[in-house]
């Protein structure tokens, strides 16, 4: 009984130091229905943070284009409402991912980082423009 209690015991603190790491960052990783889900919201800024170019060959209606491997980028997001919800998205999920860490360590409280990237989103029913 006594090696099941240390078991449940320690299975409930990890699962706090787990809770504990994604939440207090404010950065959520989520698949493409969630994604949409979330950027469809009205006050969600869909932020698309690949190069200009790979903005201008296609990218989610209504996105702002703020690329993460630019130098200015931490300029530019220190110019942003930290407090507002943001949705951010890249090809692959790894500058995505980048950037929100990045957003998450600037003090940023609600960002969805999409998992997959921007084929992903389009194979889940994503509508991609070039305009």
């Amino acid at each position: 009984m006594k090696k099941i209690l240390i078991l449940v015991a320690a299975v409930f603190g990890i699962a706090l130091l787990a809770g504990c790491g994604s939440s207090s960052s404010g950065v959520q990783s989520v698949g493409p229905a969630a994604f949409l889900t979330t950027a469809s919201q009205t006050g969600t800024v869909v932020v698309d943070v690949r190069t200009p170019s790979e903005y201008a060959a296609g990218h989610i209606q209504g996105a702002v284009n703020i690329d993460v491997e630019a130098p200015t980028f931490d300029a530019e997001i220190a110019k942003l409402d930290k407090a507002a919800t943001y949705a951010v998205y890249c090809h692959s999920g790894r500058r995505s991912g980048l950037a929100t860490d990045a957003m998450g360590k600037a003090g940023f409280t609600h960002v969805f980082n999409l998992t997959g990237g921007i084929a992903d989103l389009q194979s889940a029913g994503g509508q991609v423009v070039t305009s």
